[in-house]
This record gives structure tokens, sequence and C-alpha cells, in this order.
């Protein structure tokens, strides 16, 4: 969740340093690699950062973070409270030093509860949130979301907070500390919709959305593949009952409103898919997009490199990375009219500004190599300032080579 949100910032302009230990964050090691330390992963959640490497447990590289947070805005981490505290580094040490600074926590779990010291995973936050047994309703038992969705949700929470705080201090002068849990966040995030009843009574209403619980809520088997179908309004399940040649359906009042609809989604689906049987993918694609009803094919991952709208607003870049040769990279997802997000710089070797960055800082080359001497850093070339890193090209938008 913190090199995500963090990323973020990078990609809106941010300059964003990334602290790790001698060994790097475990995702430079997970995936198949062509460099050591550069596994895939790495290289599409740390671009447009720089890494320096900090043995934190090393007086000396304590206070090289200290000058470094020193003259940052914000200050990111996602270690569990206790940790963080106990290499000094909780909100009073970092204000300390630089008093206007956005501190934010990321946790596993909020400081005040009796979980704050539990490790949490995005396999933990699934499980607990609800979200893997809300998938019993399809696949018969609990099973965790093909995404790590928990982390990258969690992530979210972090930027919009962060920036939130920032524009605080823009218009007060005030930092402040943030503390970001993962559990909370995607407790609220699966209770937008499942709260449901229980919205009115806190003790026995029921929970759980049913639309989207049904086993039925799924892509539709057609003739020949698959779609994603959902008439929406009255008006989308009247032209599709039209659509479908059943115009007992278009008149039956179970499905006649959302309301009642709300009460008959088994039947309703149900019908549904006896109806999208009966023709081709490409025959319900075409009738359904004709009369504004909601329709979509089913991607596989592969697909997504060929699909002619993320073809056409270049959702895919190529770049030509020093050490790990020509990569891809998806862009950032936002537009804006006045300051447009980039990638400037690929994800960064492991300490590839260690000796930039502490340079910058104020340290001298001698200072900077007594902390190489002992390893409480590493990389980074004297004299190297560790250059951003140009994408090559962008995709190109009408052969669609990746």
């Amino acid at each position: 969740m913190g090199p995500y949100a963090t990323q973020i910032f990078g990609d809106m302009g941010a300059e964003v340093i990334k602290v790790e230990s001698p060994q790097g964050d475990i995702m430079r090691h997970m995936g198949a690699t062509r460099g050591p330390a550069m596994g895939p992963i790495h290289l599409s959640v740390n671009r447009n950062k720089r890494s320096l490497v900090l043995d934190l447990r090393q007086p000396a590289a304590h206070a090289a973070l200290l000058r470094v947070a020193g003259d940052a805005d914000v200050f990111v981490h996602s270690m569990r409270p206790d940790a963080i505290e106990r290499l000094g580094l909780g909100y009073e040490a970092i204000a300390a030093v630089a008093p206007g600074i956005i501190y934010c926590g990321a946790y596993g779990y909020g400081k005040s509860g009796p979980y704050a010291l539990e490790p949490a995973y995005d396999d933990m936050i699934q499980g607990m949130c609800g979200l893997a047994d809300s998938n019993k309703y399809l696949a018969g038992e609990p099973r965790f979301t093909p995404t790590i969705v928990a982390d990258k949700v969690a992530g979210l929470s972090i930027a919009y907070a962060v920036l939130a705080a920032l524009l605080h201090r823009q218009r007060t002068g005030e930092g402040q500390s943030i503390e970001v849990p993962m559990f909370e966040s995607l407790a609220s995030f699966m209770l937008v919709e499942h709260l449901w009843e229980r919205a009115y009574d806190p003790k026995h209403g029921a929970v759980g959305y049913p639309r989207v619980l049904s086993q039925l809520r799924k892509p539709h088997r057609t003739l020949d593949g698959f779609v994603c179908v959902l008439p929406y309004t009255d008006r989308n399940w009247r032209d599709f009952f039209a659509l479908a040649e059943r115009p007992e359906l278009a008149v039956d009042p179970r499905y006649a409103t959302a309301a009642e609809r709300s009460k008959n989604y088994g039947t309703l689906y149900q019908a549904l898919g006896d109806i999208i049987a009966t023709r081709a993918t490409a025959t319900w694609i075409g009738q359904c997009r004709a009369r504004s009803i909601p329709i979509a094919p089913v991607n596989s991952l592969q697909d997504l490199f060929e699909d002619p709208h993320l073809q056409a607003v270049g959702a895919f870049i190529r770049a030509q990375h020093p050490s790990e040769g020509e990569i891809t990279q998806v862009r950032p997802p936002v537009n804006f009219s006045k300051t447009a997000c980039a990638i400037t710089a690929l994800a960064p070797g492991l300490g590839e500004h260690s000796h930039a960055i502490l340079r910058q800082v104020g340290l001298s080359d001698a200072a900077i190599a007594a902390l190489a001497a002992t390893g409480a850093t590493v990389g980074g070339a004297p004299g190297a300032p560790g250059a951003s890193i140009q994408p090559s090209r962008d995709i190109d938008r009408q052969e669609g080579a990746v």
C-alpha cells in the first residue's frame, strides 16, 4: 500500500525518496527478474522514485534519515506502531525536525484497537473485512479475490488522506499525523453497499446487498463465449425484453421497477442468463449497444494489451530501463488539463541514489563513505546524481505493439 500510494504522488510530480534496508523491499525479489533485486512488481510500483538505502538500526543511519526527513513535506511508512517507535521514528521524532510534516502511518489495524500490533497483509485483511467470506456465495467456500485489493484500496486511502492534509497545511500552516489502517479502510469499503438493512436496524437488520451476492450475477454464457450485461434502468429492461422477444417479461410486475427487481434478483438473473445463451457474443454486443443497454466483453488479462480503447488512450508505454532493458509500464489513469501526470523515471536500483540524496542533505563524501563502510548505506557512486530515466517511446497506438 505504501509503494502504490507514493508512486501516485510521484506520477503527479512529487519528488519521492524510497528508504530501504540493505536487503531491499521484498517485492524486489519476487518473480522472474533480469537483474538482481529488480522484480516485476517493483517495476510496477516504484517508478518516479529515488532509492536510499539506510540500515536504521545503526545510529548514524538513523541520524541521516532525520536529515532527509527535515527537508520533506510528507513522511509515509507502513510499519507496525510498535516497530516504528522502536526505531525512534514516530510522529514526535519526525515533527521535531520537520514541524510542518504530514506524517502518515499506514497500519494493518488502527492503533487504538486490540489488533494494533498484529501483522497484516492483503490475505489477512481480505479475510477480516468480509471480502473472502462473500466469495462463498460464488465459490461455495471463502476465497480470496485474485488481486491484492486490500493493499491497493488502502494505498488509495493513503493518497487522498495525504493530499487532504497538504491542503489543510496550505491553508493553516499546520502539519499533522494521519493514521490509515487497512482493516478499517476495507471494512468501510465493503460496507458501502453491504451495510444494507443494518443501516436501519443495527442489531437485527440483514447485511449484504443481494444483487451482488447472487450466484447468478456473473458473466453470462453466449453461443460462443461470455458477456457482461446489465440492463439497469426501467427503460433498459423494457428494451432488453423487447430485443429478446420476451414481451411477457416486460409486463411482469416483478421486474417493472427497480424496487420490485431488487426483491426478485434470483428469477430475474436466471431469465437473463437463459436469454443471453441463445445468441452469439458479437450479436448481443451490437444489438445492446445500439439500444444503450450496458454490455461488455469478458477480457482476459492478456486481452488488455490488445483492447482497442486502451490502445487509443495510450494506456501502455515501452521504456528503456538502464539495467533491465525494454519494459512495459501502465501510464497513470487520470488526466489533468493543467498538470499532466508523467513517467519521468523508472524504478530505481537498490540504493541507486543513496550518495546523491545524502549529499543533498549536507553529508560530506567522507561521512557517506563512513556510513558505507559499516553497511549503514549502500549504492550510488560519488558524484552520480541518479539521473531520471526517460521513457523511450509511447506505445504504437496504430499497431497496438507493446
